[in-house]
């Protein structure tokens, strides 16, 4: 009996403290109405600018259906630094740092909404096959163009949570 009353407590306590699930309502919610009014714009870049499009039209839903209110501009920057040097100057370890600023365009007014950046890296250990070494940079670029995006969608989904304010 002393456990339900605590639960009843905590509940009650809980219930008016603001929180609500931001997907709520599933794709015909307001979140996912509002990611579905997002049309992402090509992103320079080389392959990095590609895959980082690629992750975001993919979460975003397919740009020919509907009409796109809102547009992503995404400006994105890849680096790949090499440190852990050897005495004989040799590298044995690489950084991958992919940072994108992005800005969320309303089409009616041309007025920027949202001004952002996200981010991420990865170390790479170097090895002596220069096959197996880009190819491990080439996953840490598509891995991180996945976790830029999964960051890039959460701050549209929270933007789009809480009415389209800041």
């Amino acid at each position: 009996m002393k456990r339900l009353a605590i639960l009843l407590a905590v509940a009650a306590l809980t219930s008016g403290c603001g929180l609500r699930p931001v997907y709520s309502g599933g794709s015909s919610g307001p979140t996912a109405t509002f990611l579905s009014s997002v049309t992402v714009q090509p992103i320079d870049g080389g392959r990095v600018g590609w895959l980082l499009r690629a992750a975001l039209a993919d979460r975003l839903g397919d740009p020919a259906q509907g009409d796109r209110r809102y547009r992503l501009e995404v400006e994105v920057d890849d680096d790949l630094t090499s440190f852990g040097i050897r005495g004989d100057t040799a590298v044995t370890r690489e950084r991958r740092t992919i940072r994108a600023r992005y800005r969320l365009v309303d089409n009616a007014t041309g007025q920027v909404v949202l001004d952002a950046t996200a981010g991420s890296d990865a170390g790479i250990d170097v090895v002596s096959s220069d096959v197996a070494t880009l190819a491990a940079e080439q996953t840490a670029a598509e891995r991180l163009a996945q976790v830029v995006a999964d960051q890039i969608v959460a701050r549209l989904g929270l933007y789009a949570g809480r009415g389209g304010r800041r």
